[in-house]
Order: structure tokens, then sequence, then C-alpha cells
């Protein structure tokens, strides 16, 4: 048995100690959408903290919490704030939330963060559903001993975002009067925002928005077969693309701003997927 599977099974001993829930979807919500987890009929949460073995978020706005509950009448579980490579951890601590949602039962898995928009036809408050993903500038969470107990070794990576997925929530979107980009997102490291020759970079390699998550733990959830969506909120224009400097109250002001609208959306899809 591989070292991260071991991990996970002590993660998962321990979340079993406290509730048998068994969600259907996983939902990780990046920020200005960390409350929506406060509106479903939650079942039971359990703090990350009270999890042997599992990484916590250290960022601001992120509360650090499963929460279990329906959203109308699907079983979910939701991660009320993610962890991320630039606080330090290894990747494999990275995506260990993802994978440990997968072996509690979900099948399916919705991402959700913000974004700086790399496209300049792209405006802050605009939605991207992602199409594909580009992680070149971060550590591939596949790397090392593969764990057989999840997938194989070389995963086919060619419908990271599940078209079906992708089809609803544009049906969705529509409904509800939701415009949505369609595009590629790009994942770096962090902490630090990008620089203007770093965003012209993304551009060149064929990216629309940046952000420091999400593609990761959408590589770790399609290695153990999880079908995946993605969606950002553009909370910013990357560097280069305006005058303004960026900072971390901007994107929660402008994740807030829409925050009723990208939470209306979730809940279609969660119900439609």
């Amino acid at each position: 048995m591989s070292k991260i599977y071991d991990k996970l099974e002590v993660c998962m001993k321990s979340i079993r100690k406290q509730t048998d829930f068994k969600p259907e979807t996983a939902l990780i919500l990046g920020s200005g959408l960390g409350d929506y987890a406060d509106e479903i009929r939650i079942e039971q949460t359990v703090a990350y903290t009270e999890i042997e073995g599992f990484p916590v978020s250290t960022v601001a706005g992120h509360k650090g919490r499963f929460v279990f509950g329906y959203v109308k009448e699907t079983p979910v579980v939701i991660m009320q704030g993610r962890v991320h490579y630039y606080e330090g951890y290894p990747m494999a601590d990275v995506v260990l939330p993802t994978r440990l949602m997968g072996l509690m039962g979900a099948k399916k898995l919705i991402l959700t963060n913000a974004a700086g928009g790399v496209n300049p036809d792209y405006r802050p408050g605009d939605f991207m559903l992602i199409t594909d993903h580009i992680t070149t500038g971060v550590p591939s969470p596949l790397i090392g001993a593969n764990a057989d107990e999840l997938g194989v070794r070389f995963p086919d990576m060619s419908e990271v975002y599940s078209l079906r997925m992708r089809g609803i929530i544009k049906q969705e979107a529509a409904k509800l009067g939701i415009g949505l980009r369609e595009g590629v997102y790009v994942q770096l490291t962090g902490p630090a925002y990008e620089t203007p020759a770093e965003v012209r970079m993304c551009r060149g390699w064929g990216g629309d928005a940046v952000g420091m998550s999400t593609a990761c733990e959408a590589m770790a959830a399609r290695h153990m077969g999880t079908e995946v969506c993605g969606i950002s909120c553009i909370t910013n224009l990357a560097a280069g693309l305006s005058s303004a400097q960026l900072d971390h109250k901007e994107v929660q002001e402008t994740a807030d701003r829409v925050a009723g609208q990208f939470k209306a959306l979730v809940t279609a899809v969660v119900s439609s997927i």
C-alpha cells in the first residue's frame, strides 16, 4: 500500500468516527463563496483540525471544515476552505482533501475559484467555465510513487473537465440569465500575484485566467476517476492589463459582489448533474 493511500486511510477513519454521511457530489469553495455551505441543509460539519493527519488552510476567509448536507435533494460534501501549495504543504497534501472526498463516495466534483483575468476581453465579475487547464507552473500531484489504489500510473488528461457537466453548466447559466465565458485556467504557485511578464507568458500559453489552486485538484480527481467541472470568478484583471494594484481585498470584494449569482448557479448545477 502506498504512503499516500496510508495517509488517506488514517484521515478517512478519523472522519468516519464522526459521520457516516455518503455524498454524491463534492464541492470546493473558493474566495467569496465560502458562506454558500452555511446556506444548505446541513447534516454535520467536521473541522479540519479534528481530522488526524489533515492539512489545515491558513488563508483568511477560508473557514477550514467539511460541511455534509443536501443541496435540495442531492447529498454533498463541501470543502469550506481549501489548502494551497503556497502555504508550504507538499502537493500530495494539497490534493489530499480532494482524494478524501472521492473516497467518501463523491463521484462528481465541482471546483470554484477566484482568478485573475488574463484574456483582455474579461472584466471583474465575469464567470468563466473552465474548459481546460495548464499546470506547467506547479508540481504535479502525481509525481512520486503511484497510488495504485487510486488510479493508473499514466492517466489520460484529454478531458479533465467533463463535456457533459460543462453542457449542463451552460444550460443552467442561460436559464438564470448569467453570462458565462469559457476558457483555459492557468495555475501558478502564488502567493505573490503574477508579474506583467508572467501574465504575458500565460496568455502566450493559451490561458484566459490565472490563479493559485484548482488545476492540481482537478488532476488528482481525474486520476481516481472522479468527473470534474470548474468555474472561475474573474475578480481582477491580471497585472499589466490595468493600472490597479492587486490585493486580496479587491479579490474578496469582487467575489462578494457577484456571490449571489455564483450561489444560484452552483445550486442549479448541483441539482442537475
